[in-house]
């Protein structure tokens, strides 16, 4: 499995945006936001509340504190994938001590969600979320791809005997039943949200393997099989992101020390696959693209943690402490995951881009192309 990835990081995920040329063909035609700037806000605002309500009341949870900035020593910090092409802001911070600690802004709080598990003390059953806010420099800036990210970063506590795809997609149908409620929720605060241009969001989303999809498109590219799938089913769950697939790529590259990519399971027809994560993807109609809304997973054991960060040839992290307390049994088993807020608010309100929603740094020439496609960005 090693050998199999190695030297093939640079095409994981298929042909992608990265130039501008790219945007301005990809963005709607003829746009006119169903909402005005602050109506936008107003709905922003009750979306919110009604979301993070409805997770706390769905998973059971309570809303925590989360920090912005983390230790570098901790080695809680988000590295986001595995082939170190995204990395984290640094910054000695402490003016007066005799050497300034190394800081880091997180780019997510995957890992330290599960250590604040038992700092509140959660039991099985018993979860957190938190309004998490990061800055990730190094994507490319388009139309869904911001360097501010905005999360509702969750974790709950799990037992051994619920490590299974059963407790992943019952999770996962709660998530989606909040995101839908958000839906019906909207359209009775701003009923011209209901464009008949613009279909709902099914009841139900489907479930997919990774591998399935393989094997359904086996001739394209990541993005391009997504692609195919969501204008087939409008949203689904793709499980099994980060293990390596037939044909010798994973799905898309994962983080090797939170998400359980490794663990074999069992498909609805009784084929094997693996992984204990995925994605929850929608098909947009305004932007006619691929959306996706939230991240998530059942997280690793001591063993499958030592045995992804074997593949990802990155065992030194073994001796950091958040990988320190999972060998020894210091933080509970747990399941959690990222929403993205802007994505999901750009999705509910119908607009073509993120800086419709959010307010963040956007270059020059991405703002041009949308002054000119009747795209307000936020400044």
């Amino acid at each position: 499995m090693v050998t199999a990835l190695a030297g093939k990081t640079a095409d994981l995920a298929g042909p992608g945006i990265s130039t501008y040329e790219e945007v301005e063909k990809i963005l709607p035609v003829g746009y006119s936001s169903l909402l005005d700037p602050k109506e936008t806000q107003v709905a922003i605002t009750a979306a919110k509340r009604f979301i993070e309500d409805g997770l706390c009341k769905e998973l059971n949870l309570i809303r925590v504190e989360v920090p912005l900035i983390v230790t570098k020593e901790s080695g809680v910090n988000d590295y986001l994938d595995r082939d170190g092409s995204r990395t984290p802001i640094d910054f000695p911070c402490g003016l007066g001590l005799p050497k300034r600690m190394e800081a880091q802004i997180v780019q997510a709080a995957t890992k330290w969600k599960r250590m604040a598990l038992r700092q509140f003390g959660m039991k099985p059953g018993e979860g957190l979320v938190t309004d998490m806010r990061a800055v990730r420099k190094d994507y490319f800036l388009d139309h869904d791809h911001s360097a501010y990210v905005d999360q509702w970063d969750w974790e709950k506590v799990i037992t051994a005997e619920t490590r299974n795809l059963d407790t992943l997609k019952d999770t996962v149908r709660k998530i989606w039943k909040v995101i839908k409620g958000a839906e019906t929720y909207l359209y009775d605060l701003f009923p011209k949200l209901k464009d008949s241009r613009y279909p709902d969001l099914p009841e139900e989303l489907v479930f997919f393997h990774a591998e399935e999809i393989l094997e359904m498109y086996p001739d394209l590219p990541r993005k391009q099989r997504e692609t195919l799938l969501v204008q087939k089913h409008p949203a689904v769950f793709i499980i099994g992101i980060g293990w390596v697939l037939a044909d010798g790529y994973p799905h898309e590259m994962r983080a090797a020390d939170y998400d359980d990519w490794v663990t074999p399971t069992v498909t609805d027809d009784g084929r094997p696959m693996h992984g204990l994560n995925g994605d929850i993807l929608v098909w947009n109609p305004v932007t006619k693209r691929r959306h996706e809304l939230s991240s998530m997973g059942i997280r690793v054991t001591k063993e499958t943690l030592v045995q992804q960060l074997q593949i990802a040839h990155q065992l030194d992290f073994l001796k950091l402490p958040y990988h320190q307390a999972i060998l020894n049994d210091q933080i509970p088993l747990s399941i959690g995951g990222g929403i993205g807020q802007s994505r999901t608010m750009m999705y509910l309100l119908k607009k073509a881009h993120l800086g419709e929603v959010s307010v963040t740094v956007w270059p020059r020439q991405l703002k041009e192309i949308c002054e000119k496609k009747n795209i307000h960005v936020l400044d």
